[in-house]
């Protein structure tokens, strides 16, 4: 669309000019993308011009990479240097939440404009920072870009593109060159790729994907499968599995399937005896509940017994960033190649308490008893330290105090920490015989708690606010009601005001 004054006439070679938008992140290959449809439209024989205007990193905005390509004639054609609200032909967009910024800035209109884009997600600063669940629906974008577009195209193209071993620039192409809105033909674009010269195998593979995901709707492609972990290990560890396995198949079916992910995740946290432990406490709770609530307080203490015996300590910190895998994963997210070196710094900030936290129990209270022992502590660790687990040295380091596992049960922390489950579930059990929902939803307040260093000790201050509520709430018919709109509310941000104000609330009226 070209805006033009009263008595003016449009010239008929703008409305030649096809006008293509690409907004993506950095990682994405928004700028391959944008060479390989230059290359494209230059070698059928069109005038082309691409520019782009970079966004900010970690994720607040993306940069847009603007086409402009008409066909080549005598005359040298003026582009434009960026896009226009309502003058926009096709808009691709790398991930679900710039199709939603394409539609709030105006670049999709329904007279014109075929968007294509892909459905997953990369979490935005404002999504991450939530204690909660502050990811924006996606089903929302959706429906705004049903309304929005001319035509829409959506697919998991990121999901495609790793399938393949490639990038989502791949099969974002393959999408255009299936919605048929430039008018050159399939091998056109594949050449496009080869002329590149790198990684040309694994994009025309993406490619293709992107392009039947385009043609036939991604419902139609093949899902992968999931597979069942598979267990591996010594035969006394696997025997030893398999008895806490039999323990789990003995419990009510609603149960098992939260009780077999909790219990894998306490064993990969300590070992066999521990993931003992938890079926322990859990056969506690489960002989007070029953099938006439539907066992709902025994799958809420599964999932949450777990997260609190799988506590996030230094240990747990080093053993993570020293696994193989985390490595692998790393190398292919960065697309490094089997030859190339990789540089790795992780970032650690431990405050003081997590230092006392690591030491035996006794020793470690008394040091957390004394300020001046804390604050000398924090003097000496409290600083942030990069180091680059890459080289041997940190590497070392980290591995090291990722394999003391057995010496985590010594812990001042992990006393701490055993403790305060216990408390919780006493409080939790309390009201059970009088009001059954309201102990399933102080079983779900431990969701608040989730981290190590600040956000730790965040999520344990909330925690404490929400439980200490419940005094408040006693004997209520909705004391449940308002620990869940409490517990909601801790949710929302990480400074607590909207907890703060649900709180002023209930004790207007407690």
């Amino acid at each position: 669309m070209n805006a033009l004054l009263p008595g003016q006439r449009q010239d008929a070679r703008m409305a030649q000019i096809t006008k293509l938008a690409v907004m993506a992140v950095g990682g994405q290959g928004g700028g391959v993308l944008t060479n390989w449809i230059e290359t494209l439209a230059r070698a059928q024989s069109y005038d082309v011009q691409a520019t782009s205007v970079a966004g900010v990193a970690q994720r607040t905005g993306a940069t847009i990479y603007y086409i402009e390509m008409t066909p080549k004639t005598a005359q040298q054609p003026i582009f434009a240097l960026a896009p226009s609200a309502g003058d926009v032909d096709i808009l691709i967009a790398a991930e679900m939440m710039e199709v939603g910024r394409a539609v709030l800035r105006g670049f999709v209109t329904p007279d014109r404009t075929t968007l294509i884009g892909s459905t997953h997600r990369a979490l935005a600063v404002s999504e991450k920072t939530v204690p909660g669940d502050g990811i924006a629906n996606a089903d929302e974008v959706r429906a705004a870009a049903e309304i929005a577009a001319q035509r829409l195209i959506l697919a998991d193209m990121e999901a495609l593109a790793v399938a393949q071993g490639s990038v989502i620039s791949a099969t974002l192409f393959g999408a255009l060159a299936a919605s048929q809105t430039l008018p050159f033909p399939r091998d056109a674009f594949e050449n496009a790729i080869r002329s590149s010269g790198k990684g040309v195998k694994a994009s025309l593979r993406a490619f293709a994907a992107g392009f039947d995901a385009a043609t036939h709707g991604e419902a139609m492609l093949e899902a992968p499968q999931k597979s069942t972990p598979h267990i591996t290990g010594p035969k006394d560890k696997l025997a030893e599995w398999q008895n806490l396995t039999g323990r789990i198949e003995r419990l009510p079916k609603p149960v098992q399937a939260m009780a077999l992910a909790g219990l894998r995740k306490v064993v990969d946290f300590q070992d066999g005896p521990y993931g003992a432990a938890y079926l322990d406490r859990l056969d506690a709770i489960n002989a007070s509940d029953s099938d006439a609530f539907d066992w709902h307080l025994s799958i809420e203490a599964a999932k949450y017994i777990a997260n609190a015996m799988a506590y996030d300590d230094i240990i747990r910190v080093a053993d993570i960033k020293t696994r193989g895998p985390r490595f692998d994963r790393i190398r292919g997210e960065m697309g490094a190649a089997s030859g190339q070196v990789m540089q790795l710094t992780e970032y650690f900030h431990p405050r003081a308490e997590e230092i006392a936290g690591l030491i035996p129990a006794s020793l470690g209270k008394r040091f957390e008893a004394n300020p001046k022992v804390m604050a000398r502590l924090d003097r000496w660790f409290g600083k942030g330290r990069r180091l680059r687990t890459d080289s041997l040295p940190a590497f070392v380091l980290l591995h090291v105090l990722g394999g003391l596992k057995s010496y985590r049960l010594k812990t001042h922390r992990h006393a701490v920490e055993m403790t305060h489950l216990d408390t919780w579930l006493d409080r939790a059990l309390a009201p059970l015989n009088d009001d059954y929902t309201l102990s399933v939803e102080l079983i779900k307040c431990r969701r608040l708690i989730k981290g190590y260093s600040d956000t730790h000790a965040r999520g344990l201050t909330k925690f404490d606010t929400v439980m200490n509520a419940a005094d408040l709430l006693k004997g209520r018919d909705d004391a449940a009601q308002w620990i869940a709109r409490l517990r909601e509310a801790a949710l929302q941000d990480p400074e607590g005001k909207a907890l703060s104000g649900a709180l002023e609330t209930v004790r207007s009226f407690a």
